[in-house]
């Protein structure tokens, strides 16, 4: 199996597209914007969307589901909300198409106007907020905890596969709160099952932060981050939790009558998680050779390949394995067993290693004889020899220090990239050269942010939420400054 990949070093941005459709993750769609996910793709969404699903159930959280249409006033209600997306939103202007006269094809049916247009989800804040003044009565009805595995649009001029589409897949939490102390606290809690999930599932570091406020979500109050950096320097946004204060609640009317007799504004917050991730868990980890998927996300956590000379070696070798394989799935071990006969063994060690599958082993009539199996770690690309006795505590241990190993590269990797800088000069240098998290006294003004992101496309990527007060200069602006900032070339 060839995998004509481009190198990282030559063009990470056909590497990266190349790979996604030669390890059957996506593919482009005949809708202009859109992917195709195929089913090894989607089933790396499935393991992160079951691990997230039981990481928010086990906060508190339920899952509902809302209107894919949202009728264009309400988008409308909440200012800083309608600008912030009003640039991105597919309008529904029609309900009905007809033949045309020349009986050649079909036209929207002018008779079929729609009194208000809908928008096809970009967000969900709006319709569910004019739920939630349904549902909110009393402060007993408080808190609402709920979360929302959907599909949402937002048009895209340039696209690229799973990082940025006109429609991508994810989960959008929406709460509702009697006070602005448990609203900040929902808010911090998920970005913290974020940061979890990233480093404990997806082994890639990342940062805790509030973005300024000119990269905050529009309509919230304040916006939390975690913030990863890929290979290639750049930083992405991972995933973003939102405290919405009482915007939305204001916008929809939607009060409570509190404990102590009054009415009050309810508090909310949003959070989300989206198909970025898989674009994210390449970008991090995976290599010229193919995608290296840190097993705990991994379709498949080991593949095994027979080695036979004739079809006859078949049986003896899947009677041989065929306990091997139950003892491994009885702990919980994603196991594959490619007997196929329309491949041979080299093309399937090429295809697996492509696709990511952390181990493979290998197992032919001389491996029955002494009682052992060949091991191939798909992280270091080592080969190992062990005994079939007690194969399955082997794979295990192995599959454990392979997610230990990927996660301590990526730190590596951010370590190396991360760089503190006190002039402006020191500071487009180092974006230039190698890129990565730059750390700089920032005078807290969006002119300067903005200046410095039109001279060097870098952002502010957050506000550390543990960085120290620091009196220092801005390196921009000589201004004062109470603290670094992180700065980042981003996706």
């Amino acid at each position: 199996m060839s995998k004509g990949l481009p190198r990282r070093e030559d063009d990470y941005s056909a590497w990266y597209n190349e790979l996604v459709k030669k390890a059957d993750l996506a593919e482009n769609s005949a809708v202009r914007g859109c992917m195709v996910i195929k089913p090894y793709g989607y089933s790396i969404w499935e393991k992160i969307q079951g691990t997230l699903d039981k990481m928010f159930k086990d906060t508190g959280h339920s899952n509902a589901y809302f209107p894919l249409f949202i009728p264009k006033s309400y988008l409308s209600r909440e200012a800083n909300h309608v600008e912030g997306f009003a640039k991105e939103c597919a309008v529904v202007t029609h309900y009905r198409l007809k033949a045309s006269e020349d009986g050649k094809g079909v036209i929207v049916d002018p008779d079929a106007k729609l009194e208000e247009e809908l928008i096809v989800r970009p967000t969900s804040e709006t319709v569910i907020w004019n739920t939630y003044k349904n549902w909110i009565q009393s402060y007993r009805d408080l808190p609402i905890l709920i979360n929302q595995w959907a599909n949402v649009v937002r048009w895209e001029m340039r696209t690229r596969f799973f990082l940025r589409t006109t429609e991508f897949l994810w989960q959008e939490g929406h709460t509702a709160h009697e006070t602005k102390a448990e609203a900040i606290e929902e808010t911090l809690k998920i970005l913290n099952v974020y940061a979890t999930f990233a480093e404990e599932f997806m082994a890639m570091p990342v940062l805790k932060g509030v973005k300024t406020e000119s990269e905050r979500f529009a309509g919230a109050i304040d916006t939390f981050c975690i913030e990863a950096l890929m290979q290639d320097g750049k930083a992405l946004q991972a995933g973003t939790s939102h405290f919405l204060g009482q915007n939305f609640a204001k916008a929809f009317d939607v009060k409570f009558a509190t404990k102590d007799g009054g009415l009050d504004l309810v508090w909310g917050t949003s959070w989300g998680v989206s198909t970025r991730l898989i674009g994210g868990l390449i970008m991090a980890h995976s290599d010229d050779n193919g995608l290296v998927l840190p097993p705990k996300l991994a379709p498949i956590q080991v593949v095994i390949i027979p080695i036979v000379k004739d079809k006859s070696q078949y049986e003896i070798i899947d009677e041989k394995l065929s306990p091997i394989i139950k003892k491994m799935k009885d702990r919980g071990i994603s196991v594959h067993y490619d007997n196929r006969d329309t491949q041979k063994p080299g093309w399937k060690f090429a295809e697996y290693e492509l696709k990511g599958v952390p181990l493979r082993m290998a197992v032919g009539p001389r491996d029955l004889d002494n009682n052992t199996v060949e091991i191939a770690r798909r992280d270091t690309l080592t080969k190992e020899t062990f005994s079939m006795d007690n194969i399955d505590e082997v794979v295990e241990k192995l599959l454990v220090e392979i997610q230990n190993s990927i996660y301590q590269k990526a730190i590596k990797y951010r370590e190396e990239h991360t760089t503190e800088v006190q002039t402006y000069d020191e500071f487009k240098e180092v974006l230039n050269s190698k890129g990565g998290f730059v750390k700089a006294h920032w005078d807290g003004t969006p002119e300067t942010e903005d200046k410095i992101k039109q001279e060097t496309k870098a952002t502010i990527r957050c506000v550390l939420l543990d960085e120290k007060e620091e009196v220092g200069t801005c390196i921009y602006s000589g201004k004062p400054s109470s603290k670094k900032v992180v700065f980042a070339k981003a996706y």
